[in-house]
């Protein structure tokens, strides 16, 4: 399989690239996400690949960020979502705000991506669920370590479950920390951070 391909850029258009390798010209499928990404004619480029192999096709897809790679790969491990509507989806939607959409099942947001209706949208939020890792979210204050390993993060993971948008647990958290410590138990960060949101 071939990992990336780094030459350089020698065509594009919104859905697709060729690169020129040492005289050879890979024709690549790309999303809009990574074509807003693209430096000018002429210059070298690096696009992260993934090869799709059929009978009647080989086809190369590309990808600007190993981030956006992660989410194509894992939208096509999804029962029918194909390598052209992963395409698709992550043209109509940023891989961090795919995160988003997944943790707070926004199934609204999925529908407004052309080609995905409402049983593909439930499907894919339900399934991506547990491949994700919980969104990285901007801090606007003090906030813990929301590792997985940590109270602090398995405490998160549990608000998120609970239903709690990722920024009110991350607030929510947040306060928790000033009011019982890094060292809390996540009992006691839980029972903190529920609190906070109910004042």
């Amino acid at each position: 399989m071939i990992a990336y391909v780094k030459g350089t850029l020698a065509f594009k258009t919104p859905s697709s690239v060729v690169v020129d390798v040492n005289g050879v010209g890979y024709d690549i499928a790309i999303s809009l996400n990574t074509f807003y990404g693209l430096p000018e004619l002429g210059q070298e480029v690096l696009i992260y690949t993934y090869t799709h192999v059929r009978e009647d096709l080989l086809q190369l897809y590309g990808f600007k960020t190993l981030e956006e790679k992660k989410a194509f790969l894992d939208l096509i491990a999804i029962n029918g979502v194909g390598p052209k509507l992963a395409l698709a989806i992550l043209s109509g939607i940023a891989p961090d705000e795919l995160v988003r959409a997944v943790y707070e099942h926004n199934v609204g947001r999925l529908q407004k991506i052309p080609g995905v209706g409402k049983k593909t949208a439930e499907r894919i939020l339900l399934e991506m669920k547990h491949r994700l890792k919980p969104p990285e979210i901007q801090s606007c204050g003090d906030v813990p370590d929301l590792g997985e390993e940590s109270p602090y993060g398995t405490a998160f993971a549990a608000l998120i479950q609970l239903g709690y948008k990722p920024q009110e647990a991350e607030k929510a958290l947040a306060a928790a920390k000033k009011k019982v410590g890094e060292m809390a138990s996540v009992e006691e960060i839980l029972r903190a951070s529920l609190q906070a949101m109910a004042v």
